[in-house]
């Protein structure tokens, strides 16, 4: 049983990304034409793994955030497209090895890739996805854009690699957690954002408050789905309420609990998390613990204030339709409920 938690608008979430969806609408088809002539391969069993993946309905709010951003600063070219198109490639490359990473079974309401093809398969597709990224982002011929999503693919891999680190430890810090998150979820997002930029070949300060406005939203998108995993509805959520306890996860809900608990109390965090043995109602014992600590709302209550960050990063921007659009979305990630 999850947690419901009001959040601060009563909207339906769906309506604040609408602004961004009709913005991006004609460049996303032709985004989606290159990502699945680019998923072919004479190898039969890459095309069949990254379908599996590409077509499941994911947000792509990466890709969009590449798109919105080149319109932001008035980008008239095409070039956009491609590398938002390399954007998507390099977040399904991160997925298939996070799920083998995470042991997860379930991604985005299917099996995960690595149920059906195994965990070689996986990571194996997962980087000739990486490598058909930069070779899209080659192609564009735009060394900056290079550096930016280059380094972003760098900065994704140390944020695996500290996460893996930090598994069922729970001593694991908020800063340390947040450096995690900054480096495996916020580094893509920071990337698409700038890059939608750098291809227009805009000056530093706006580069910079377009890295900005990205790594903030990402930070806040990822602590929302750490708050949803205890507190969301799987139907929605795509993956069984918490999917992340089961996992051993190290998240934000966990750490504040922990660090706000009683010995009794972070005695049930380790033997749960760090130990891995978990009874029946342990998941509902966590969830009321949460709740009893405000974990989950303070938890979403800091996503509100990344996302306040990310919306005044756009301040160095003109009034437009495309500055709305990309602060409505900001509205859409803190209030989502999957």
């Amino acid at each position: 049983m999850g947690l419901v938690v009001p959040l601060e608008d009563a909207r339906d979430p769906a309506e604040s990304l609408k602004p961004l969806l009709d913005l991006v609408t004609a460049d996303m088809e032709g985004i989606n034409r290159i990502i699945l002539d680019k998923a072919i391969s004479d190898v039969d069993m890459i095309p069949e793994l990254a379908h599996h993946l590409i077509i499941s309905g994911g947000k792509r709010l990466r890709p969009m955030m590449t798109i919105a951003a080149a319109k932001l600063v008035g980008y008239p070219g095409k070039a956009h497209i491609r590398v938002a198109a390399a954007v998507e490639f390099m977040h399904t490359a991160t997925l298939l090895h996070d799920d083998v990473v995470d042991e997860s079974n379930v991604r985005r309401g299917k099996k995960a890739a690595r149920m059906i093809w195994g965990n070689q398969a996986s990571v194996l597709v997962g980087d000739f996805l990486l490598g058909q990224a930069f070779r899209m982002l080659v192609d564009v011929g735009s060394l900056p854009v290079l550096r930016i999503l280059s380094n972003a693919a760098a900065v994704i891999a140390e944020g695996e690699v500290m996460q893996l680190a930090a598994a069922k430890n729970t001593a694991t810090t908020e800063d340390a957690y947040l450096a995690i998150i900054d480096a495996k979820t916020a580094a893509l997002f920071a990337g698409a954002a700038e890059s939608g930029a750098a291809i227009a070949e805009r000056p530093a300060q706006e580069l910079e408050a377009l890295r900005s406005y990205g790594k903030n939203l990402g930070i806040a998108f990822q602590l929302v789905d750490d708050a949803l995993d205890y507190s969301g509805d799987a139907a929605r959520l795509g993956k069984s309420v918490g999917d992340d306890f089961r996992e051993g996860k190290i998240t934000l809900p966990v750490i504040l609990s922990y660090r706000r608990g009683s010995p009794e109390e972070r005695a049930f965090w380790n033997r749960t998390i760090a130990e891995g043995k978990i009874d029946d109602g342990d998941l509902e014992h966590a969830i009321h613990l949460m709740k009893k600590h405000k974990a989950i709302e303070a938890t979403l209550e800091r996503a509100r204030t990344y996302g306040g960050i990310a919306r005044d990063a756009l301040g160095v921007f003109p009034s437009s339709a495309e500055r709305d659009a990309m602060r409505e979305v900001i509205t859409f990630c803190v209030n989502r409920t999957n």
